[in-house]
């Protein structure tokens, strides 16, 4: 659908989100945690997985327990998002406009503010697009804008926390 279109515009998104070799994430619901995988268990052994419903939550502890080691997490995390961006913009043949819509620049420490998304997504895997055929638009809320919090938007009562 994005190809037939005079413009595709593409959100950036967090790393966090997506499946990877260390974890899967639902479907749909991108920002529950399905299942560990065995190179995840293998790294952190001390981990009961079942006890994490949420990517952000589950991250946030394997970076409290092992900061060293979660570094190789981050790694793969921003090499499944880079390559999959890479792969989706590739499919779409007509004009892309790659879209940073938070409030911050891209943040590249972690632990990030659980607040503020997109996470692990940083300044060097966006100048990487740069020889993608897109456009890219930064679109920063006022602080005056981001007071109204959802004042006027619309959404079921299960999308109030995506839509906070």
């Amino acid at each position: 659908m994005a190809s037939v279109a005079d413009v595709a515009v593409q959100q950036l998104m967090g790393a966090d989100n997506i499946s990877n070799r260390f974890y899967t994430a639902h479907p749909r619901r991108n920002d529950r945690f399905l299942q560990a995988s065995s190179l995840l268990q293998a790294i952190y052994r001390e981990v009961d997985s079942a006890e994490f419903n949420f990517n952000k939550h589950m991250l946030y502890c394997l970076y409290t327990l092992s900061p060293g080691r979660f570094d190789t997490v981050v790694v793969e995390l921003q090499q499944a998002c880079s390559a999959r961006m890479w792969m989706l913009l590739g499919k779409i043949e007509g004009k892309v406009v790659l879209l940073w819509f938070v409030g911050h620049a891209p943040d590249d420490t972690f632990p990030p503010d659980q607040e503020k998304d997109p996470w692990f997504v940083t300044r060097e895997m966006i100048e990487e697009l740069r020889s993608m055929p897109a456009e890219r638009v930064k679109v920063t809320a006022s602080p005056s804008s981001c007071a109204l919090g959802t004042k006027g938007m619309v959404f079921s009562p299960m999308e109030t926390p995506i839509a906070q």
